[in-house]
């Protein structure tokens, strides 16, 4: 060989798997070093001219081929001129800088961190729960607003119905009605013997067995239980307040402008009627008579003729007369709410009318 003077190398080679493979190599004779350099690649090994040998007689400089292992891999990255990484694409990507950072510590390979596109930070996290919260503080009081007028709104049917299948059973069977309201604490489970309170009312309807008045008008006591027949199953309502409320001016169809109850004997609310029914009726009935769970001493009877009448015989007839209903908050009353409703229904007709701030 001499300066300048590229000759081709002619050899095999053994892969990994085992499977030979000419190669054909170029090499360039360099009298400083008087070796020849191709590239040391996977099939090409380096091979350097033996000092003091005949021209043509080569000698191997690389090491024998073998298979490469993660941590060979790893270190041939970095060495200049050495293979890299097919580039990742997309959400798996990592920078130059990331890339470069030594792969090795404590003899392990290190995988280079991924950073996701699509993801987000702790503050960013922090924030948006923080809004979240602040919204739900906001929104929460219009919805318990909207909750308080449906249940008082769904109460006030509720009774409205009652009475007029109450005065419908009267005047079709020929007997007397009785509809009576009881209020207990909300949010806890009604007790044996019923224990006073505020947020839910109870209703219960019962009918003369006989067609009589059961009672003794000119002796008024308590209904006997044996005598009259239960109707309907109880009737609770949810968040809602028996309450007493000014006259109406009765200039209108408005709540204020209402027609007026005028006396309290006329009114079923948390203050009236002012005295308790001198007949009052229990739940359950039957005969033998059971042990009282309810006693309503504010009650509507109606007549075969459907006649209204609040507390049976304890008071005379009324023009109007009115059951006030106002929203609760559990046990404590909502006193700053603008819904509240009026039932009136008239002692001789059977109009019944529902009046709504």
């Amino acid at each position: 060989l001499r300066p300048g003077i590229s000759v081709e190398l002619v050899g095999s080679s053994y892969l990994s798997m085992h499977i030979r493979r000419s190669i054909r190599s170029p090499i360039t004779y360099s009298p400083k070093d008087e070796s020849v350099s191709p590239s040391c690649s996977a099939l090409a090994p380096r091979w350097k001219l033996r000092a003091g040998s005949p021209a043509g007689s080569l000698a191997e400089a690389c090491p024998p081929w073998r298979v490469a292992t993660v941590a060979d891999n790893a270190v041939r990255a970095r060495e200049p001129g050495g293979f890299t990484f097919a580039k990742p694409r997309g959400r798996y990507a990592f920078t130059q800088k990331e890339r470069e950072r030594p792969p090795l510590h404590s003899g392990r390979v290190l995988v280079p961190r991924l950073r996701d596109a699509g993801g987000f930070t702790l503050v960013e996290l922090i924030v948006v729960i923080a809004l979240i919260s602040t919204l739900m503080v906001l929104v929460a009081p219009a919805f318990t607003g909207i909750k308080s007028a449906g249940d008082v709104t769904s109460a006030a049917y509720t009774i409205k119905d009652a009475l007029e299948q109450a005065r419908t059973y009267a005047m079709a069977y020929k007997t007397y009605v009785w509809i009576g309201f009881y209020e207990e604490p909300a949010g806890q489970p009604s007790t044996n013997p019923a224990t006073p309170g505020t947020g839910r009312i109870v209703i219960s309807t019962i009918a003369s067995a006989d067609g009589t008045t059961v009672y003794n008008p000119r002796s008024l006591a308590a209904i006997d239980p044996t005598r009259v027949t239960q109707l309907n199953k109880l009737v609770k309502v949810e968040g809602t307040h028996l309450a007493t409320f000014p006259d109406g001016s009765g200039t209108g169809d408005t709540f204020d402008s209402r027609p007026a109850a005028i006396y309290e004997t006329a009114k079923i609310g948390d203050t009236t009627p002012p005295n308790p029914s001198l007949t009052p009726f229990q739940y359950p009935v039957g005969n033998p008579a059971p042990a009282a769970q309810y006693t309503f001493v504010k009650a509507v009877e109606f007549s075969p003729r459907g006649e209204a009448r609040i507390n049976n015989r304890n008071y005379t007839l009324k023009t109007v007369a009115e059951i006030g209903l106002q929203p609760t908050h559990g046990t404590a009353v909502d006193v700053n709410s603008r819904n509240i409703i009026a039932i009136q229904f008239g002692a001789l007709g059977g109009d019944l009318k529902i009046y709504r701030r």
